[in-house]
């Protein structure tokens, strides 16, 4: 089941390889939003191998593959970051909800992430633990119908 390849090992230790486990790959444009002090730098570097070079940043102006958005419960509206995070999202990439885990400062209510994915026109894929103190929520866009 793909929920258990992204899950910390059962002693809380981090997995290894996250980056390829998200479905990152060489040469993939990652962009990294909401960086903060407080982030998984194990789980970055790991990202940063499986696609072989930096994430780049909000102000990369060019389409990305994925996106990387970290937030915390007092980041703001979780509505606006999802709608942010699809600017520069090739149709078909998709996003990576990094929030922190229950009972840790910042986190986010399963119900908040579900209501404002769904305002924001994003579907939720997967939930899943990549580290300690995150869950990663993988979210994308309907197809577009070819109108």
């Amino acid at each position: 089941m793909e929920d258990e390849k992204l899950s910390a090992t059962p002693g809380g230790a981090e997995i290894q390889d996250a980056g390829a486990r998200l479905g990152l790959r060489t040469e993939m444009v990652v962009q990294e939003l909401g960086w903060d002090e407080d982030v998984d730098d194990t789980l970055r570097i790991q990202i940063e191998d499986a696609i072989d070079g930096d994430m780049v940043d909000g102000d990369y102006g060019n389409v990305v593959e994925a996106v990387l958005l970290w937030w915390r419960d007092d980041d703001g509206d979780l509505v606006d970051g999802l709608v942010d995070s699809l600017t520069d999202l090739v149709e078909g990439g998709f996003i990576w909800l990094l929030t922190p885990k229950v009972g840790r400062p910042g986190s986010v209510e399963a119900a908040d992430v579900a209501e404002a994915a769904d305002v924001a026109g994003l579907s939720i894929t997967i939930t899943a633990g990549v580290s300690k103190d995150w869950t990663a929520t993988r979210l994308v866009a309907p197809k577009s119908t070819g109108r």
